[in-house]
């Protein structure tokens, strides 16, 4: 068949895919569920779930608190007032299940056969606000959590329907801050914090941050192709091939029902920068081969069969880097992993489909200056080359030197991670949720599963006496600044039942005294806070708590602390705990960290190696190979050690990604040489003419792959700058060491037996 009519037909097929892929695009949503980040498969998110579906999620809350008018507190009848018009609205509200606020809050006192609640707080009633005052203060569980301690701010606590999506809780928020503009509340004296509101503003910035990094790419990389290849086709051609593959690889996460969140939002971006490299080694090649007066088809087929090798292999390796990504039990990090190495794939397909149909029916280019006799990047390579060989002792001391640095400084990297990690530090969401640090009991949910022992109910004296003991513990040397569970709803009854008085605020004495009170307890049983701490049938409890966010190396050192007062405190034949909660499952993520990456990294390094063994045959030559990738990963490990770099959920991708993205330049250096040893005896000539051929490609891939990271630095989150600073240096080093640490190594270690010279095939001359 025609090669004319074989492009023509290519085009169309690919043209009818690229419809169908557009078509799932379409469909594409953006989203941020927190939940996504538990660790999938863990038995401790198994028994979080069972435990939720009784007493609920301990994250569906949103916190709104208002800072009281300068120089006022919030005991002012007018700000009060306001409060409480606020209460009503949220409470008011679809999706609100509970509102917990100053002015609803009440002291409920038992008369007869009735239950009065009343008020802590009288706005209508100035005269009352020294007594009123003075009673919150007195009052346990008020201050810091509904009123902060310098009585300048108040929280309002709303809960929200179990899991609410983005849509129906953005309208929420919508009409929360309506009436707060309304009322004529500034938005420097309000602060929302909560699950619902992160979620919110992640999927908003994802959406924003994706078009900046594409637009950004798309701008740096059309300028590096341009400086390269100095003609429209040059630089329109690998736009056209890699924005193929990014629709494509879309189109396939839609196809199975995955969305767009913190991490595959990395996918088009990762996907531009890294599928450059196939189009650029093969027009390099093209471009070569026209100069030296090969003809547009049979420089066209050299391109093809000389890059084909090396281009399949390095896209397997890339491909496998990230698709050891799927050993993560973090669900967003396995999606990212499955999908982006199925985009490598699709788009070395696109390169050798797409791009060859596509360069048949241009027309033959024009080359601007005739090449017969060499090229201007053979001259600098050249030169380069000479360099790095008579300075090779310099060249391995330093690398040996920077090496241990970075190995002792990469020495103090800590897992570390917090709830809002990929928040910088000033970012206004940060910052809010910093206030209700600063100035309540915090936003770390905690959750303690008690289940009484056998015989006994969450009622029964001793068991209560013991959570009693717990909550004691956690409050004194946790650090828990609000707790609630079953005791909370003795105590508050015993104080009820005696005329709200808080002297009463404590547990029976007697066995007879709670048998009495429990009698009681069928009054308040319907109460929402009854409901939330113990199960109707007293077979289960709950303690739940908040604090700061501590982050989870310190989160760990407490919940070693809690677990052995519980073993030597607690006795397990009244009273079984076990610690469970969202808090607690984040925290476990970082469990596996570490496992996760070394199991990543592992597979990566035997499979590179398997393939140098069966290209070479050489295990000398799987360390030649080996040596130059990894140096770069140990180097950029010691910069996050020596700039206190925590390993955590986001980062902890990034030398998996690097080492699998790195190793491609030294795939297709060594499989040009392989073919080169064909037709070259001498080891030094075949290194040489590897490194003239190969080093154009090298370099220019290498500076879109780093540019292309650069433009992650630009994101407000976190995780996201680091993935692209860190990933970035180590493709900056890992070049460096390709053209200066590899032909040395290959020279000094790999034997190299000279086989029967075959015929030719036109190669750049030494």
């Amino acid at each position: 068949m025609p090669l004319r009519k074989l492009a023509h037909l290519t085009l169309l097929a690919l043209g009818l895919l690229t419809a169908l892929a557009v078509f799932f695009v379409a469909q594409l949503r953006f989203n941020y569920n927190f939940n996504d980040f538990y660790p999938a498969g863990d038995p401790d998110l198994d028994y979080y779930e069972q435990y939720a579906s009784r007493f609920g999620n301990d994250n569906d809350y949103v916190l709104l608190g208002l800072e009281a008018p300068a120089g006022q507190t919030v005991f002012e009848p007018r700000f009060l007032t306001k409060v409480d018009s606020l209460t009503r609205f949220i409470r008011a509200r679809r999706h609100v299940t509970q509102v917990s606020s100053p002015t609803t809050a009440s002291n409920p006192v038992v008369e007869g056969l009735g239950v009065f609640n009343v008020p802590y707080l009288h706005p209508r009633e100035p005269e009352r606000r020294a007594q009123d005052s003075a009673l919150v203060y007195r009052t346990p569980g008020l201050v810091g959590n509904l009123i902060s301690r310098d009585a300048r701010a108040v929280t309002i606590l709303f809960q929200t329907s179990p899991n609410l999506s983005k849509p129906p809780g953005d309208s929420l928020l919508a009409a929360v801050r309506t009436e707060l503009a309304r009322q004529g509340i500034p938005e420097n004296e309000y602060h929302l914090a909560g699950k619902m509101v992160a979620q919110s503003v992640f999927v908003d910035r994802l959406q924003m941050e994706l078009l900046v990094f594409m637009s950004l790419s798309v701008l740096l990389v059309t300028g590096l192709l341009w400086l390269t290849f100095r003609t429209w086709w040059g630089v329109v051609l690998p736009l056209v091939v890699v924005l193929g593959a990014i629709l494509w690889g879309l189109g396939v996460m839609s196809a199975f029902g995955v969305s767009i969140d913190l991490m595959t939002a990395l996918l088009p971006v990762m996907l531009f920068v890294v599928g450059m490299s196939d189009t650029i080694h093969i027009i390099t090649r093209y471009v070569t081969e026209l100069g030296y007066g090969a003809s547009k088809r049979d420089s066209l087929l050299i391109a093809l069969k000389e890059s084909g090798f090396g281009s399949g292999l390095s896209a397997l390796t890339t491909s496998i880097g990230f698709f050891t990504l799927m050993t993560s039990t973090i669900r967003p990090i396995y999606n990212f992993g499955l999908f982006t190495g199925i985009a490598v794939l699709l788009t070395f397909a696109l390169s050798f489909t797409l791009l060859p149909a596509m360069l048949v029916l241009l027309r033959k280019p024009q080359l601007r200056i005739p090449r017969e006799t060499g090229h201007s990047w053979d001259g600098v390579l050249g030169r380069m080359f000479r360099t790095v060989l008579a300075r090779r002792h310099w060249v391995v001391a330093i690398s040996a030197v920077v090496l241990g640095l970075s190995v002792a400084s990469a020495s103090r990297i800590r897992i570390n991670s917090a709830l809002l990690d990929d928040l910088s530090k000033n970012d206004p969401v940060k910052l809010d949720f910093l206030f209700f640090e600063r100035q309540f009991a915090g936003v770390r949910p905690f959750e303690l599963d008690l289940k009484p022992g056998p015989g006994r109910t969450i009622y029964d004296l001793q068991v209560l006496r013991q959570t009693e003991q717990i909550e004691n513990y956690l409050q004194r040397d946790y650090g828990l600044n609000f707790v609630a569970s079953p005791v909370t709803l003795i105590k508050s009854v015993r104080k009820a039942l005696n005329g709200g008085l808080l002297t009463e605020y404590r547990l029976p004495d007697s066995e007879a005294e709670l048998r009495r009170l429990l009698r009681k307890v069928k009054l308040f049983r319907k109460k929402p806070e009854f409901r939330a701490l113990a199960l109707p049938d007293g077979s289960e409890g709950r303690l739940t708590g908040r604090m700061p966010d501590v982050g989870s190396i310190r989160a760990d050192q407490l919940n070693a602390g809690l677990r052995r007062f519980l073993r030597t405190s607690v006795d397990s034949t009244v009273l079984q705990t076990r610690l469970t909660g969202s808090a607690n499952l984040i925290d476990k993520n970082n469990e596996n960290l570490t496992l996760n990456m070394i199991t990543g990294m592992s597979i990566d390094i035997v499979m590179v190696t398997l393939i140098v063994l069966l290209l070479f045959r050489s295990v000398r030559m799987t360390l030649v190979v080996l040596i130059p990738n990894l140096v770069p990963i140990l180097i950029v490990a010691g910069v996050m050690g020596a700039a206190g770099v925590s390993m955590k959920v986001s980062t902890s991708i990034i030398f998996t990604i690097a080492f699998g993205i790195a190793v491609d330049d030294t795939i297709h250096f060594i499989s040009k040489l392989k073919l080169v040893l064909l037709q070259e005896p001498s080891l030094f000539k075949a290194v040489r003419k590897t490194y003239l051929m190969a080093g154009k490609a090298v370099i220019v891939t290498s500076l879109i792959l780093v540019g292309g990271f650069s433009t992650l630095i630009f994101s407000s989150f976190d995780g996201t700058f680091y993935v692209g600073l860190l990933i970035g240096l180590t493709l900056l080093f890992g070049v460096v060491a390709e053209l200066t640490l590899l032909p040395i190594l290959i020279l000094w270690f790999y034997r190299h037996k000279p086989k029967e010279i075959r015929q030719p095939v036109p190669l750049l001359e030494a």
